[in-house]
């Protein structure tokens, strides 16, 4: 089973940046994404990427995130610019296995105002 672990995320001012990281254990042919779950919302699609390279961004994210994947370190990643204080949430990496979706531990990012 394929494990993933996230690392990058901290506290930051609003307009401010981090990056967030995802590594896989294994070698991973699927899309890879991050999703993201603030208090008392449901989990939502933040970006996702193809192992070609094709991306998709939720609206509100779209000109400030940018979504990348490294295939020979399998590792994705969340550059995350312009921070506002919405984006505050607890950030999930994952992947689509033939076993089914596999989830990150989670990171926390919180965005000051």
């Amino acid at each position: 089973q394929v494990q993933l672990v996230e690392s990058g995320g901290g506290l930051v001012q609003t307009g401010g940046s981090l990056r967030l990281s995802c590594a896989a254990s294994g070698i991973i042919f699927n899309d890879m994404g991050w999703y993201r779950q603030a208090p008392g919302k449901q989990r939502e699609l933040v970006a996702y990427i193809t192992r070609g390279g094709y991306t998709n961004y939720e609206d509100s994210v779209k000109g400030r995130f940018t979504i990348s994947r490294d295939n020979a370190k399998n590792t994705v990643y969340l550059q995350m610019n312009s921070l506002k204080p919405e984006d505050t949430a607890v950030y999930y990496c994952y992947t689509d296995l033939s076993i089914g979706r596999q989830w990150g531990q989670g990171t926390q990012v919180t965005v000051s105002s």
